[in-house]
């Protein structure tokens, strides 16, 4: 049954993340439709700050909450949700490879959220990762049996949504007869798994649903696309200045996603790059706080502007003495001829707590170097990553250009140094996707790759 596109606009659109990744390509697909759009990190948890809503345009709020504990980050999640019940359209993002606290943050958001019904779909087709009967798939390869099984912190167990979920009833919206029946099962309340393998099984999802703003919606970068889709602004409503061309890049890389390896290995080869790793030596430069939740010591998890009269880590102090460290790493960059910075973790996968360590690492090295004007351009793969130099940067989030290409966010720092940013996922993109990146860095405003 052929679905007329509703043309419904609004004002409220609230997007709940685990990650600052997950928040940024929740909400880039809005700007695209052409909404304003910010993505905004809350606070250390134990401050209990959730970023109020204004009532225009999209927020999404990275929670943080992948890297908690099951009990507060269900916690936190209700709570975020409960802050924005309000909103006319409210989404929970999940990842696409159903890592993280999938089901205690789904219960957690509908209970805050005071929604009786529940709509979930982590497609996304453009990614390669689609819902069949009710099972999630990367590139035809079930989640649990593919690379996401042995991700060091969530390590993906069942691929299948409704063993996370037993309460959950199968939709098949590729199938219309299913999709008719969609708005009776929704006015009774409950949780609906809804499997997809395309774009337009989402947007036929998305169609069959006649109050959108009753339910919370439920998905990854495919089904934020499709609600894009189906709730555009005016056009030119969120207008907003020229973002300005880096002249300087700098790619920070702390995901360990083979995909993203690819992806920097092919970049580092160029001769117009200069890519620095930051060790995991012994030492006292790691940046406790920065991208774990914990209380930030100021001299080490946060690099100030000294313009701005901060108090950030100076070079040559202990939180910069390491020599696999930051001072190591910043001090290769300054010396750099290449107009292409690339710093980043060593290859290869390793436990929870040196991960942890490493990201203060590489978080402490990307914010002096944009502080010292080494570079006036971002580009940061991986969610724990980006919301660690955020954080070092003193940036409370970021106000989205737009959506260059599929789970891509792209805009400007929202702090001190409002700088251009893109931040990508790190399993997502193939492998020429950082080099496009740097290239659309270098071009600015809503200019085009080239070269």
């Amino acid at each position: 049954m052929k679905r007329d596109v509703p043309n419904t606009r609004m004002n409220s659109i609230v997007v709940l993340a685990d990650d600052l990744t997950s928040a940024g390509d929740g909400a880039a697909p809005f700007r695209r439709a052409g909404h304003r759009a910010r993505v905004l990190l809350p606070g250390q948890v134990d401050d209990d700050v959730i970023p109020p809503h204004d009532g225009e345009g999209v927020v999404a709020v990275d929670l943080g909450s992948r890297l908690l504990a099951p009990a507060v980050a269900e916690t936190l999640t209700e709570r975020a949700a409960s802050a924005h019940a309000g909103a006319d359209l409210l989404i929970k993002t999940v990842d696409s490879t159903l890592r993280g606290h999938i089901a205690a943050e789904i219960r957690a958001a509908r209970e805050g959220s005071g929604r009786r019904a529940v709509v979930i779909a982590p497609a996304f087709p453009a990614e390669g990762r689609t819902t069949v009967a009710g099972v999630q798939h990367v590139r035809g390869v079930p989640v649990h049996e593919s690379e996401f099984a042995r991700d060091p912190v969530h390590p993906v167990v069942t691929s299948d949504l409704t063993r996370l979920l037993p309460e959950a009833e199968a939709v098949d919206a590729g199938d219309g007869k299913a999709l008719d029946l969609l708005p009776e099962l929704l006015a009774g309340g409950g949780v609906f798994v809804c499997s997809a393998v395309t774009d337009a099984d989402l947007d036929r999802l998305v169609a069959a649903v006649p109050r959108p703003g009753d339910v919370l919606w439920v998905g990854s970068p495919g089904l934020a696309a499709a609600l894009a889709r189906h709730h555009p602004r005016i056009p030119g409503a969120a207008a907003l200045p020229r973002l300005p061309a880096a002249q300087r890049p700098l790619v920070v890389v702390g995901s360990a996603h083979p995909a993203t390896r690819r992806q920097l290995e092919r970049l580092r080869t160029r001769s117009d790059v200069t890519a620095v790793e930051t060790g995991s030596g012994a030492g006292g430069d790691a940046a406790p706080g920065v991208g774990t939740g914990g209380d930030a010591d100021p001299g080490v998890g946060t690099v100030a502007d000294p313009r701005s009269g901060g108090t950030g880590s100076e070079p040559g102090s202990e939180a910069m003495r390491d020599a696999g460290g930051p001072a190591a790493a910043v001090g290769s960059l300054r010396g750099a001829a290449a107009p292409v910075l690339v710093v980043h973790t060593p290859d290869g996968r390793c436990d929870p707590a040196e991960a942890d360590s490493l990201t203060g690492r590489l978080a402490v090295a990307a914010a002096r170097s944009a502080v010292e004007g080494l570079a006036d351009g971002l580009l940061v793969t991986g969610g724990e990553t980006a919301a660690a130099v955020l954080e070092a940067l003193g940036a409370a989030g970021i106000e989205l250009f737009d959506e260059p290409e599929p789970g891509i966010a792209r805009g400007a720092l929202l702090g001190p140094l409002r700088i251009p940013v893109l931040i990508k996922a790190g399993g997502f993109g193939d492998d020429t996707t950082l080099e496009r990146l740097t290239r659309l860095l270098i071009a600015g405003g809503d200019g085009t790759a080239r070269g």
